[in-house]
């Protein structure tokens, strides 16, 4: 199912002795089954190992634990299957003793109304609420199925796989994170202070390095470096350079490999990177083709050393397994309240362009010199569906907050610089007003794809942040 490394899941089989035991074997092998199909490996307790491979007796939880104990640097997530009612404790026990902290699904299979007698009934309907019950008694976080009961061989399962699969890896890939921020914040962006201490207590750590001593290190390189070389036969693979002066290309393929290096020596696995204008004043050119290079790599970087937004574009990415983006809620569009225009100026992704050349930043020239400001990614933003996220810590509170919502970028007429597009959010009003009544930052991130729901399950039930989830309609 991922992209990436294969998925692992540990599986739980419930099972309840006055129940049919034949459903807890056949329930067994058919999610097995499924997993299998999907792409992704399990760890479960063998049918010697335990009556039908399920576990019920408390050395059955005890034994199931300790094999997920034994693997636990490899497990994702842990779905719980339900072929029958199950027993509840057994479940809550053998989460318990595995010590995981990972995401939980919890499905039941629904009986057949032509085979609801003693020999077929599950009652799983019935004892998925047993079973969730104790879980939340043991403080063990978990997600449901959309639907409450649903076959593992069902197209709806499908979904809810491929969901919680999103759920896993937001959760393993925000887990001991570590964030390189490269130079200091610009002194005009207040906006994007944030607190290192709140996201360290969230298992996140924030790796700094002064400007200074990236520029430092580009000083030493070589001329000729090879890594230098096939840094800037990558740049101009990637992206129209068009008339952009060789030099500025040596400069951006300069910078792109020893922030690569550094990041490789820190282990840091996405960035913030200082922009606004100390590398156009004395570097000579805009890092947004290194950055937009890097996010459609899936290693999200973020200008105006934006810690938080580079970590909401993680997110994003992990969810999907598509490049993210960081942009600006910009403009309104026209009379519309349900449409804006969100721009950057700028360094998106390849991946939201139809065509993108690169050219000069036509903000920041005004200030410093066309000459100084190559590098930018320019280009309209594509229509398709849209998810966007903002993390944020919270210093009065003392907690991690954030928003979440889809949308979609349109092909309304757009004439302007930089990366922009143009994208309509039902209630748009609303969450706008959301935004400024709670001090959210201006920037948001966002990706092309359905996957809100996987990141506000992931920051909300697993990492416990305070989370809202922006819905095209009106609660009840």
């Amino acid at each position: 199912m991922s992209g990436g490394r294969q998925m692992t899941f540990g599986m739980i089989v419930g099972n309840r002795g006055f129940f049919p035991g034949h459903l807890a074997k056949e329930g067994r092998e058919e999610m097995l089954k499924v997993l299998e199909h999907a792409g992704i490996r399990v760890i479960a307790l063998t049918p010697e190992e335990s009556k039908y491979g399920a576990i019920e007796t408390h050395d059955e939880a005890r034994r199931c634990g300790d094999l997920f104990r034994q693997h636990r640097d490899e497990i994702d997530g842990v779905i719980v299957t339900l072929p029958n009612f199950g027993d509840e404790r057994a479940i809550a026990d053998a989460m318990r003793y595995s010590t995981l902290k990972v995401p939980v699904l919890v499905q039941a299979t629904p009986d057949k109304t032509s085979k609801m007698s003693i020999a077929f009934r599950r009652d799983s309907f019935c004892g998925k609420m047993s079973a969730c019950n104790n879980l939340m008694q043991y403080g063990i976080p978990y997600s449901l199925t959309k639907l409450h009961t649903v076959s593992p061989s069902s197209d709806g399962f499908k979904k809810d796989l491929a969901w919680f699969a999103a759920v896993c890896r937001v959760v393993r890939g925000l887990t001991n994170l570590r964030i390189g921020s490269i130079g200091a914040r610009p002194a005009a962006f207040n906006t994007v202070r944030y607190s290192e201490k709140l996201l360290e207590a969230s298992g996140i750590s924030v790796e700094p390095i002064d400007l200074s001593e990236i520029l430092g290190r580009i000083d030493r390189l070589k001329n000729g470096d090879s890594n230098v070389e096939a840094k800037l036969a990558a740049i101009k693979k990637y992206v129209k350079t068009g008339d952009v002066p060789e030099p500025a290309l040596v400069k951006m393929a300069k910078l792109g490999w020893v922030i690569e290096e550094w990041m490789q020596q820190t282990h840091t696995t996405i960035s913030a990177v200082q922009c606004w204008t100390s590398l156009e004043e004395y570097f000579g050119v805009v890092p947004c083709t290194i950055m937009s290079m890097m996010s459609e790599n899936l290693i999200p970087s973020a200008c105006e050393v934006d810690v938080v937004g580079t970590l909401s574009m993680h997110a994003l990415a992990l969810a999907s397994e598509t490049p993210s983006a960081l942009l600006d809620w910009n403009n309104n569009y026209g009379e519309d309240p349900d449409k804006a225009v969100c721009f950057h100026c700028s360094n998106l992704p390849k991946h939201f362009f139809n065509d993108v050349i690169m050219d000069f930043q036509a903000i920041i020239a005004g200030t410093v010199g066309k000459e100084n400001t190559f590098g930018t990614c320019v280009g309209r933003v594509k229509a398709g569906a849209m998810s966007y996220a903002r993390f944020s810590t919270d210093d009065h509170n003392g907690e991690m907050r954030g928003y979440v919502g889809e949308g979609k970028f349109t092909n309304d007429p757009l004439e302007t610089f930089g990366g922009a597009g143009v994208v309509e959010i039902p209630r748009m009003q609303k969450l706008l007003r959301f935004i400024c009544e709670e001090g959210f930052e201006h920037h948001v991130a966002a990706n092309f794809s359905q996957s809100a729901s996987a990141v506000y399950e992931a920051a909300s039930n697993y990492l416990d942040w305070n989370m809202y989830f922006h819905q095209p309609e009106e609660e009840d």
